[in-house]
């Protein structure tokens, strides 16, 4: 395996735990204050490549693509995904939010006229099915269970939100790098949570969170916005699409490890069930995949 792979790989990982690292944070984090902190951190390293001459040379066509991409992709994304976890398993989360390659394939089918391959539809086949086990499992639970229906769908909005995003972004990558657009877009993102986050501020208790929850905001602002979309679009660059699509198993994985290790959590038989179901999907479509677009959060 060559370096180009583990970049791969070590962005997965990072997105996966990301999840679990996201369940941590707001059992002690309103989830608006913690989403504009993720945004704050993000534009503190990102907020150099918006110069005035760079911005100029943006075109007005791109900036609502790249609002678009900013309401979907990062704040949408953001508030679904972090209320999902907030009442959700970090396994479950991780299983669902591992269908995006499949959602993207039909988002674009539906959106894009795009029509999918026989291996193609059996992935999105695949996928839809591990989502269906692991709510019909928990149907019957409340909102603020370990398996809460009410999470698990907010969770598949927050993997809705990406797709649309990843779709966007096939124009925009054609004449902005991949850095500017997400600097771009988190500068959008921090706008569009002001008004949510900012009401937090003069209510909340900041000396009851503990100092490694607040190490845990952080990481997670640098990894999910940075660290993880820069990893994978370095290795993407090297490895052939068939072989990166394999590697988006790696995310559900992190996501289940984290939650066992760190949150005392317990797969059930239907997670395994699902998690089989959505690995597969991605092992047989990624088997002609020509490009494997990348997870940004």
């Amino acid at each position: 395996m060559n370096r180009y792979a583990l970049l791969l790989i070590t962005s997965m990982l990072l997105v996966g735990s990301n999840v679990g690292i996201g369940k941590s944070i707001v059992a002690f984090v309103p989830v608006p204050l913690f989403a504009l902190l993720r945004f704050v951190i993000a534009m503190a390293v990102l907020g150099p490549l918006l110069r005035v001459a760079k911005l100029r040379r943006v075109k007005r066509d791109e900036w609502i693509n790249l609002f678009l991409q900013a309401l979907f992709g990062t704040f949408g994304f953001t508030l679904l995904m972090l209320n999902g976890v907030a009442r959700t398993s970090a396994v479950a989360a991780g299983v669902i939010t591992s269908t995006i390659p499949a959602v993207v394939a039909l988002l674009s089918w539906l959106i894009l006229k795009e029509r999918p391959n026989g291996r193609a539809l059996a992935s999105i086949a695949l996928a839809i099915a591990g989502v269906v086990v692991i709510n019909l499992a928990h149907a019957d639970k409340g909102a603020g269970s370990p398996g809460s229906f009410a999470g698990n769908l907010m969770v598949l909005g927050a993997v809705c939100c990406e797709s649309v995003y990843i779709i966007l972004s096939r124009r925009l990558t054609q004449t902005l790098a991949p850095l500017d657009i997400c600097a771009y877009t988190h500068l959008f993102g921090l706008l569009l949570m002001l008004p949510l986050g900012i009401g937090t501020f003069a209510h909340f208790d900041y000396r009851a969170v503990p100092a490694s929850i607040w190490m845990l905001v952080l990481w997670y602002g640098l990894s999910a916005s940075i660290f993880s979309f820069w990893l994978w679009m370095k290795g993407i660059r090297h490895v052939p699409g068939s072989l990166a699509g394999v590697f988006s198993a790696v995310l559900p994985v992190a996501a289940a490890l984290y939650g066992i290790v760190f949150l005392g959590e317990r797969p059930t038989l239907a997670h395994g069930i699902a998690l089989a179901c959505v690995i597969t999907g991605i092992g047989l479509a990624s088997l002609k995949a020509k490009r494997v677009p990348p997870v940004a959060s």
